[in-house]
């Protein structure tokens, strides 16, 4: 099998979102306790593409069919902040593993790097069971801190790890950040 990335769409919504479904429905992964309308899941495609990119992997024989997803976006609202971005990963719970995850956060990464981010967060719950902790070890992020039992979740509380990635060096006068719908699309 072949796969590829490309940038996502609101019209990817629906099938995104049933991705996503599953991480809400039956998992602490996210601490989402509500499935999104496919309404707003849409305007979240179209807010975060302005800023940041927003991309989705699917397999070249049956490129209607999508894999998984990953996206960047602001890491908090202050100015001092924009080379800073927090990014997240849904796959296809039944695709985990086929390295889908690392293909989608190469070109992430490759964006944001063009676009003057230098760090990006990544904010792991300890659902995970260290699946996603392991991947973004392996992506080359390192552990910076954890909030103990701060999300409340199928009767359970849930610890948050916090991970880094330095992906740009920290200049002394950092070219400005360039919103992604200012850029060149892929």
């Amino acid at each position: 099998m072949s796969y590829a990335v490309r940038l996502a769409s609101p019209k990817d919504a629906q099938k995104l979102l049933s991705i996503y479904q599953y991480y809400v429905n039956n998992t602490a992964i996210t601490f989402e306790t509500e499935v999104p309308t496919i309404e707003e899941f849409e305007q979240r495609i179209r807010t975060m593409l302005l800023t940041h990119p927003y991309l989705v992997v699917f397999d070249t024989n049956e490129p209607e069919t999508l894999l998984g997803y990953a996206y960047a976006h602001a890491f908090y609202g202050r100015a001092a902040y924009s080379h800073s971005a927090e990014v997240s990963i849904y796959l296809d719970w039944k695709t985990r593993g086929k390295h889908l995850g690392s293909l989608l956060y190469i070109r992430l990464e490759e964006l944001l790097v063009a676009q003057h981010v230098t760090n990006l967060i990544a904010v792991i719950t300890s659902a995970d069971e260290g699946g996603s902790i392991g991947f973004h070890e392996h992506m080359g992020y390192r552990t910076v801190g954890t909030l103990n039992n701060c999300g409340y979740k199928f009767s359970s509380w849930y610890s948050v790890t916090w991970m880094e990635k330095i992906i740009a060096p920290h200049e002394p006068n950092p070219l400005v950040f360039i919103p992604f719908s200012q850029m060149q699309q892929l």
